[in-house]
């Protein structure tokens, strides 16, 4: 096994693994390239099933491509999609000139509990990766949260030699994250290798592309020519940018998404 069977076979065992061992579940999904892959794992893992619902938080401020490939992509792939706007906090007006922190608590983080509480979702699906930001390096597979969906950054058991801990007490909010291994390169590659459907604005356009996916007004892409996945690959097998340069949150406060994560986002 090469190291995308690896990451494959263990990814498909967690998503099992979390059907088999908890009650109802629902998978975040951004549109973005992570999440998208994980959609496709889920496919894979349950016999070209997803038995997740697709749960998409619209800010109402995502970039409008990114609309149109969810419809599209639900559509081909007969997904159950969830789409939730926390409609309340928009009619106080709340909107990202307001400060990206506040805005992304309002329209991610509490619109996210929203949904939790709305379904009665014992636990979350979600395709963080480690690599990708400090705080996800903090993070474990199985991971728990409180009644309020809070999670203690600072006290986090250890998972050695892939024993994952699935017993919590009863309450707990769990996030699974089935991705965590992975890197920026093992997504693309993986892409790649299984012609998983990606949405262009990650291809460049202008000279310019995104690498990292979020609301329009505080996500901008990169300078760069790359026009295909391979080239993609290529690209970031040299560069020493972060993956998250262009979201405007974390200039503005190095520790946003510590922060976001610590009260239930995702």
């Amino acid at each position: 096994m090469d190291r995308l069977d690896r990451l494959e076979a263990e990814s498909i065992y967690i998503l099992r693994e979390a059907y088999k061992k908890f009650g109802k579940l629902g998978m975040l999904w951004s549109v973005g390239k992570d999440s998208t892959v994980l959609v496709w794992l889920a496919k894979k893992a349950f016999f070209s099933h997803c038995p997740f619902p697709l749960i998409h938080v619209d800010t109402t401020y995502k970039i409008p491509e990114m609309i149109l490939f969810r419809d599209k992509f639900v559509k081909e792939f007969d997904l159950n999609l969830i789409i939730h706007i926390n409609r309340d906090a928009l009619i106080k007006g709340v909107n990202p000139s307001i400060g990206k922190l506040e805005c992304c608590n309002a329209l991610k983080t509490e619109a996210l509990h929203q949904v939790i509480n709305n379904y009665n979702f014992e636990g979350l699906i979600l395709g963080i990766r480690n690599d990708e930001e400090g705080s996800r390096s903090k993070e474990r597979v199985f991971s728990e949260r409180n009644k309020e969906f809070e999670w203690d950054y600072t006290n986090q058991p250890p998972e050695l030699w892939n024993q994952f801990k699935t017993e919590f007490k009863k309450g707990s909010h769990i996030r699974i994250h089935p991705l965590l291994n992975w890197t920026e390169i093992d997504v693309w590659e993986y892409i790649k290798r299984e012609n998983i459907p990606i949405i262009d604005l990650y291809f460049a356009k202008n000279g310019k592309r995104y690498r990292s996916l979020g609301c329009a007004p505080c996500t901008s892409p990169i300078i760069s020519n790359s026009t295909t996945v391979e080239e993609i690959i290529h690209e970031l097998k040299q560069t020493k940018e972060s993956e998250r340069n262009g979201r405007a949150q974390d200039k503005e406060d190095p520790y946003a998404l510590q922060k976001l994560r610590a009260k239930g986002y995702m």
